[in-house]
């Protein structure tokens, strides 16, 4: 039974040059396998490899990420008789391959043993003049290689897909599949994601150039368009849109961490790349997520990537946040989403978003690609190439939605981190630990905010130490050595033999909470380093080798492993366009060790003294 249903010579059809498409094939699965992920992956994706048979001839396959589940939930397994709705032939590295993007197991058949003696397929052999088929190694699978022809290794397979609708491109190409072998495609793909315009200038020139994500039923790509590709289809895009993308169209590998999506490659517009919009707009591939529960997010690493959905809880103003490397303006608004884990956390959205945001409260929000952040607590950041879909219709989204309205309206939600450090009697305290700062690290807005912090000093950077300023009373702008020893201000117009340096450190502090990097100018420099930044650079500059390690003792030694009590001046600033927390020393102040003892016997007072209390009265 099971054999009369396979489709026997099918996968010699597929891939002859002039045969004819075999709409579902029904092949037996011979073999599963694991693919490694790649070295160097900080996020692999699972990847699975599938053998065919068609009892004729086997072929190697891959199974499209979207159709992992057929694996891991159990049900594909080895025997079993599979019927291929939707899948890809392909040349790749000179082998003949088939992409799987959608595959049914007839369960009613069963698993059986290996039918017949299927043969590796020799399509292409007798255009060798001297075909010598190699074994396939360790790494492949069982069976023999055939010889394949430059003809042959150059030739892109199209998708077999029997849609009707999709008459005008009968032959398109999955986007998992896209890589530099192939040359010739069309993909029918979703704009999920349209960025704005953007400019640059540099000593090359200047540009500008924009970026849209695609998507269809296997995978999502980027794609970029630069200058005369900007004029050209920054208006034909927009999100939501389905269209056809046809080469012409460079694939180079995909640019770690400006691209946020798991693809290995991205694309590049060309002069003759084509844009269609296509005329079905009701077959659109839909976004997938990858959720991660908002009270799961402590287990989340820094700087990770990930997907959330929410309930909006509230919205915030719209602030604005200056780039001090480009002096630029970017817009802010702060949303406060929470979920079924009665877990609420803090979201950032940028630019046109935020101010274009107009969703009501308690709509349910689905977040792609927005960064994790915050060291001590947890806060989200949408990433300009990533999205937002209110009220999706999801299954996530109608589960979140029916428990809010059932029970999570009522609910108290927990945060990933302290809004504010308090006393008991409710009033601010202004002195805060290392943790707490950090833990309040999202909540800094580009207005400064103050605090007090007592900590150690055990490491200070020695790039830079200090800078050459001019000696002008309140000047302290930096000068050039035009000659020897001159020194040019370009602020004062002057000239100077030699200049006056002054400090410009980092120091890393801790306490027994955690550890800060803070910055350090001048004045305060002096006090924790011990001397003047002219004489610390005079020891820096001498070429004796007892002198330079002079230097280091002065600095790591001497400036180090001591206790101060630090103003701090904290501020949210923008650095290649993403928000970075910058901590400045205002003042700093050795320990009083009298005023401390003062303030441990206050805070003794604090505990209950009652008869149980390790404390003695």
């Amino acid at each position: 039974m099971a054999e009369q249903a396979i489709t026997q010579g099918s996968i010699r059809s597929i891939f002859e040059p002039n045969g004819c498409m075999v709409e579902h094939p029904v092949m037996q699965c011979v073999q599963i396998k694991t693919m490694e992920p790649k070295q160097g992956d900080s996020n692999p994706t699972q990847r699975f490899r599938v053998v065919l048979s068609d009892v004729r001839n086997f072929i190697q396959t891959m199974l499209a990420t979207t159709a992992n589940d057929i694996v891991t939930s159990g049900k594909l397994k080895k025997g079993s008789i599979v019927r291929l709705k939707k899948y890809n032939p392909q040349m790749v590295k000179n082998k003949q391959i088939l992409i799987l993007m959608d595959i049914e197991v007839l369960e009613q058949y069963g698993e059986h043993d290996k039918i017949g003696q299927p043969e590796a397929l020799d399509v292409g052999v007798k255009e060798e003049a001297n075909p010598q088929p190699s074994a396939i190694t360790s790494n492949g699978f069982y069976g023999q290689k055939p010889a394949q022809s430059a003809q042959q290794q150059q030739r892109a397979l199209p998708v077999h897909n029997s849609n009707p609708r999709t008459s005008a491109h009968p032959h398109l190409y999955p986007i998992e599949s896209i890589s530099p072998y192939a040359n010739k495609w069309t993909i029918r793909a979703r704009c999920t994601h349209k960025g704005e315009i953007k400019t640059w200038h540099n000593q090359r020139g200047e540009g500008k150039l924009f970026s849209v994500n695609l998507l269809d039923e296997t995978g999502e790509i980027r794609a970029t368009g630069f200058s005369d590709a900007v004029d050209r289809l920054y208006d034909v895009f927009q999100e939501g849109t389905v269209y056809y993308i046809s080469a012409p169209c460079r694939v180079q590998p995909a640019k770690r961490p400006f691209n946020n999506l798991p693809h290995d490659y991205e694309l590049q517009f060309e002069r003759d790349t084509t844009v269609e919009k296509a005329e079905d707009q009701e077959n659109a591939p839909r976004i997938r997520f990858n959720f991660t529960k908002i009270g799961d997010l402590n287990n989340v690493e820094k700087d990770t990537t990930i997907d959330t959905i929410g309930i909006l809880k509230d919205v915030g103003d719209v602030t604005t946040i200056t780039s001090k490397s480009s002096n630029k303006d970017f817009s802010k608004r702060e949303l406060t989403i929470a979920d079924d884990t009665q877990t609420s956390v803090r979201l950032t959205i940028w630019g046109n978003t935020a101010q274009s945001f107009d969703a009501p409260i308690d709509s349910v929000i689905a977040f792609k690609g927005v960064k994790v952040s915050d060291f001590g607590g947890r806060s989200l950041s949408l990433l300009s190439a990533g999205s937002m879909t209110v009220d999706p219709d999801i299954d996530e989204a109608h589960k979140l939605r029916g428990w809010h309205d059932a029970v999570g309206s009522n609910v108290t939600f927990s945060t990933h981190q302290n809004t504010a450090s308090t006393t008991a009697s409710g009033a601010k305290q202004d002195f805060k630990t290392i943790s707490q700062i950090l833990e309040e690290e999202t909540y800094l807005q580009d207005v400064p905010s103050y605090f007090s912090v007592k900590a150690s000093v055990v490491f200070i950077s020695d790039n830079p130490v200090a800078y050459p300023a001019c000696k002008t009373l309140n000047c302290n702008k930096k000068v050039i050595e035009e000659n020897v020893k001159e020194w040019w201000c370009e602020k004062c117009q002057k000239k100077w033999e030699k200049p006056e340096y002054r400090y410009v450190i980092r120091i890393n502090v801790i306490d027994h909470t955690g550890q800060l990097w803070m910055n350090c100018f001048d004045e305060v420099g002096r006090l924790i380093i011990g001397i003047p930044a002219d004489d610390i650079m005079a020891i820096k500059d001498q070429d004796d080798e007892k002198q330079t390690k002079n230097f280091d003792t002065v600095l790591q030694q001497d400036a180090t492993c001591k206790t101060y009590n630090f103003r701090v001046r904290a501020k949210m600033e923008m650095y290649n366009e993403q928000p970075k927390p910058r901590y400045q020393v205002l003042n700093v102040y050795p320990l009083n060790f009298s005023q401390e003892c003062n303030k441990l016997a206050q805070l003794l007072k604090q505990y209950d003294m009652d008869s149980d209390s390790l404390f003695i009265r």
